[in-house]
């Protein structure tokens, strides 16, 4: 059996345990990093997500005039996260992040070469309850694979990279304990199915979260939603498999807030799908209209993205089939269409500025021809009776009913027809409200009618409940150390990122602000790493 030793060891190569390897080389720690996924996937789920960032009283806030406050970033968050009364490390690790993220995640990635775009995009504004108040959500140039590939960049050309060790397809499945502290771990190497052992004197867990097993998606279902659907798509990492929460848990761990996990309510099929039920989660645009499963405009309250996720996914899934379509035209899906993460933002993720231009002031033409000729959830037609046919083709059954799309469709355009002033509709009240802001009105129509005929040919989207990203996990405390039940750090033993529901096993509460991921995982890896290295004066903020 292969055995390795190092000072610390860290299961997990995203950007959590990448962060906590770097500045424990910093502090001259011999670091062995554990990796399930091949060398050319290092970087976990964030070299696949779009790289946004949530900073508050940034330099890219200040330049567009923004003003902001870890004071206001605080009340927004608290609004959204809805803590119960219990949850003392959550709203601890809150109050951290929002103090300290832009002097410890955004001047640190900065440091590295990480760039972000110049307009700030704002989304989780709040709906019936206050969300984030001003734009925060920074776009990094590059998308989340250049910050995974800057910050891998800067490991592995550390001034200490002869004291670091990585070791990728390392399946590990236990926790190691002697005289009562956790010093190592074991698994297996996928490579050769060899079983293999690692000791270390502090042992950080970085393996992601829950939500790539749909079957522990289901089993931890908020009660909120109900039932969990009976199509449910993968949008989170292959890996993200709850393997070492079982172990953590075994070892002691407290795990907590399950049932919390950041879904998306607009997902569809993969067309070149790497996974079981892969899934792609839509940017929904803001002027397509939402439908239920016959064909029904959902609402009251009609359904508008970048308010609240959360909401989206409560009504879609109180419906009696709860999946959803989206009705649009050419000329909505070319302006606003987009899909999250870096692999279908190639302009972005490539740094093509001219490109970048293009997409905005003549339409995204490559990622809609995409989708309509290679996704299986898009269907297309000049007519809306020819397009309902096509809907229930798809579906395989005659549930979505031509009268009632007739309807919602002609309602939606009438109400268009009778001018600004006049637009009594909810949908439209917050299209107007959104290209108040520049970030929004480049990709964002002015009250475009659905069946205009200038704007053919019309479009429908077929979508379903996404699984993304596990808001609960490992409880740890403000050094990023493992608590058990009685809330006792576990000696020698560390959760950061994901695994700890992005700190203290469930910063965000109920919902996130959105850009706080990645910024979660910069930061416990840091406070994991300062609580080992025990540099007080970072712990302290």
């Amino acid at each position: 059996m292969r055995e390795d030793r190092s000072d610390v060891l860290i299961v997990g190569g995203g950007i959590a345990g990448i962060a906590t390897a770097i500045d424990l080389l910093d502090g001259d720690k011999s670091v062995l990093l554990l990796d399930r996924d091949r060398e050319s996937a290092f970087g976990g789920l964030a070299r696949e997500s779009f790289g946004g960032m949530f900073f508050v009283d940034s330099p890219e806030q200040r330049r567009q005039g923004i003003r902001d406050s870890t004071d206001l970033a605080r009340r927004d968050w608290m609004s959204f996260a809805e803590f119960g009364a219990d949850d003392h490390w959550p709203r601890a690790w809150a109050d951290a992040y929002v103090q300290r993220c832009t002097a410890d995640v955004y001047r640190w990635v900065r440091g590295f070469g990480v760039r972000f775009l110049p307009v700030v995009n704002w989304v989780e504004r709040g709906e019936f309850r206050p969300g984030n108040s001003v734009p925060r959500f920074h776009v990094a140039w590059g998308t989340g694979k250049g910050i995974a590939e800057t910050l891998i960049a800067a490991l592995l050309g550390h001034k200490n990279a002869g004291r670091l060790t990585i070791r990728f397809n390392r399946r590990v499945e236990r926790l190691l304990t002697r005289g009562g502290r956790i010093e190592g771990v074991a698994g297996v190497d996928e490579t050769t199915g060899a079983p293999f052992e690692a000791h270390a004197e502090h042992i950080v867990v970085a393996a992601g979260g829950i939500n790539g097993d749909l079957g522990r998606v289901r089993q931890n279902w908020h009660r909120d939603w109900g039932n969990p659907p009976a199509e449910l798509l993968n949008g989170s990492h292959r890996f993200a498999d709850g393997r070492l929460h079982d172990a953590v848990a075994a070892s002691g761990g407290a795990l907590t807030h399950l049932d919390r996990m950041w879904n998306y309510a607009a997902g569809v099929h993969h067309p070149r799908p790497r996974k079981q039920n892969h899934g792609l989660s839509l940017v929904p645009p803001r002027s397509a209209l939402w439908l239920n499963w016959r064909g029904e405009r959902i609402g009251p309250q009609p359904l508008v993205s970048g308010f609240d996720t959360r909401r989206l996914v409560t009504d879609i899934c109180a419906q009696e089939r709860q999946y959803s379509w989206q009705i649009m035209n050419m000329k909505i899906a070319l302006k606003e269409l987009a899909v999250s993460g870096a692999e279908h933002n190639p302009s972005i993720r490539e740094k093509r500025r001219l490109g970048f231009l293009r997409d905005i002031l003549f339409g995204n033409r490559w990622l809609v021809q995409e989708m309509l000729t290679h996704c299986r959830d898009f269907v297309t037609a000049t007519t809306l009776p020819e397009l309902v046919i096509k809907m229930n083709a798809l579906q395989g059954d005659q549930a979505v009913q031509l009268d009632r799309v007739t309807d919602a469709v002609t309602q939606y355009d009438a109400t268009i027809a009778r001018g600004a002033s006049l637009m009594n509709d909810e949908q439209l009240r917050r299209i107007g409200a959104l290209r108040q802001y520049r970030g929004d009105r480049i990709r964002l129509c002015e009250f475009q009618p659905i069946s205009a005929a200038n704007a053919l040919p019309l479009i429908a989207v077929r979508e379903f409940i996404i699984s993304r990203k596990s808001l609960g996990g490992i409880m740890t405390d403000l050094r990023s150390r493992v608590l058990d039940a009685a809330g006792r750090p576990i000696e020698g033993l560390y959760a950061v990122g994901e695994a700890a529901g992005f700190g203290g096993g469930g910063v965000h509460g109920l919902r996130a602000l959105e850009g706080t991921f990645l910024g979660g995982c910069v930061l416990s890896g840091r406070i994991a790493a300062a609580a080992i290295d025990d540099r007080t004066s970072f712990l302290d903020g």
